[in-house]
């Protein structure tokens, strides 16, 4: 972060500059929640999924076990609600309760952001 002062006579202001490139690709895994979610008595209004990024094919794999397990098979579970909770379960090192507990449209935020990580071209 860069800091620039304001060089107008009288005013001693400091603002913040920072490189808005690197905000969006670190506010692009950011899913803010449209309300506070309480979960477990802690209150949470975002959660970080940049941890998709660390994981590999083997945690893909056991997300599929797992949805196999119980019961679920899916042509493409990739694309399923389930198997988005699992995977930011093991991104974010939470518990998968955390994501199966969020309302829907804080869900939905939540696969659409996988999905794209999984399916987006660099």
């Amino acid at each position: 972060m860069e800091k620039v002062t304001d060089l107008r006579p009288g005013i001693s202001t400091e603002l913040a500059v920072t490189n808005t490139e690197n905000v969006q690709e670190d506010s692009s895994y950011l899913v803010v929640f449209r309300k506070p979610f309480v979960f477990e008595g802690k209150t949470y209004e975002s959660v970080d999924l940049s941890g998709l990024e660390d994981l590999s094919a083997a945690d893909m794999i056991a997300a599929n076990k797992i949805m196999e397990r119980g019961g679920t098979v899916n042509v493409l579970p990739e694309m399923s609600l389930e198997y988005a909770c699992i995977i930011s379960a093991r991104a974010t090192r939470m518990p998968v309760e955390f994501f199966r507990a969020l309302p829907p449209k804080d869900a939905l935020k939540v696969k659409n952001r996988v999905t794209n990580f999984l399916y987006a071209e660099d």
